[in-house]
């Protein structure tokens, strides 16, 4: 879910309503948690960009990337739909995904999908917001 500021003007720009953009729109945008594995499915069936990011809650190095990626994500498209895997809870969902996608399975990682391929994925210190933004927008 976002909520677009459409009427801002050079004041409110110099006043700092661009941040506070990027904070309404960060603390808007969610999470769509995968559960189940006929979720893969309808991941692979919907129509422009989706994202996958794979957290292990046991890793520190897993909460650290998640934690950038959350502070950078602004610049992602606002259509592009965000899930998120606890794969402690859900390892056959994992391992389905890295199946049916044909990645090696790595935590932390991201997935970015595009008409039922995967067009980008990055594990660890390579998970960048900025660049899921850069392949959408190319």
């Amino acid at each position: 879910m976002f909520v677009r500021l459409t009427a801002l003007t050079p004041e409110h720009i110099k006043k700092g309503a661009n941040s506070q953009f990027k904070f309404i729109k960060k603390e808007l945008m969610q999470w769509k948690f995968i559960t189940d594995v006929n979720q893969i499915d309808e991941i692979k069936k919907q129509p422009g960009y989706s994202l996958i990011f794979k957290h292990s809650t046991r890793c520190s190095v897993s909460m650290m990337a998640k934690r950038r990626f959350e502070m950078d994500w602004e610049v992602i498209p606002e259509d592009t739909s965000l899930y998120f895997l606890d794969l402690i809870s859900h390892r056959n969902i994992s391992a389905e995904i890295a199946e049916q996608f044909q990645v090696h399975h790595e935590s932390p990682q991201i997935l970015l999908i595009k008409d039922g391929n995967c067009v980008l994925d990055a594990s660890h210190g390579d998970i960048s917001a900025d660049e899921v933004a850069e392949v959408i927008n190319s």
